[in-house]
């Protein structure tokens, strides 16, 4: 007797969590991200030899400073359910020659399904060159309220909970 009743109560707890709204976190997800040096020469493209802007493709190529293009990218894949404007990423960097963060913002438009995404921390935003990899880093994806989208961060951003 007792048993029909757990199983009964088994699936109205699945019925019920099936019915539940899914979290904001599942709207935008960073699908994958790969952080990494790029010389200026990579970005070179024909079109602009022959006397146009640089194209940005199929991306959005965001730096901290629009005229030097060396830099340490983080180059991602962003899926979104809907559409965000005004959305902004924060990235924060531990950089090699300083122990605390240095957050960058990157204002931009989210389309929905899956965009890619190229943001860079170029000129004096950062050290030494090739030679550098941050210690530890954490992008976020913020609404114009303010409401975090997304996030995702390096493997030594956190001490792992105990």
């Amino acid at each position: 007797m007792l048993r029909p009743r757990r199983s009964l109560f088994v699936s109205f707890a699945c019925f019920v969590l099936a019915l539940a709204p899914a979290g904001r976190a599942a709207d935008a997800t960073f699908v994958h991200l790969w952080p990494g040096w790029r010389e200026a020469d990579s970005f070179d493209r024909i079109t602009e030899f022959l006397g146009g802007a640089e194209p940005a493709g199929r991306r959005t190529l965001l730096r901290t400073q629009p005229d030097a293009r060396a830099g340490y990218y983080f180059l991602f894949r962003l899926h979104l359910a809907a559409a965000v404007t005004a959305a902004k990423f924060e990235l924060h960097v531990i950089r090699p020659d300083s122990p605390e963060p240095k957050v960058f913002a990157f204002p931009a438009a989210a389309p929905s399904g899956d965009h890619v995404f190229d943001l860079g921390l170029t000129g004096a935003d950062w050290p030494d060159g090739k030679k550098a990899n941050p210690v530890a880093w954490k992008l976020t994806l913020l609404a114009a309220d303010g409401r975090v989208l997304a996030e995702h961060k390096s493997f030594l951003w956190e001490k792992p909970a105990k």
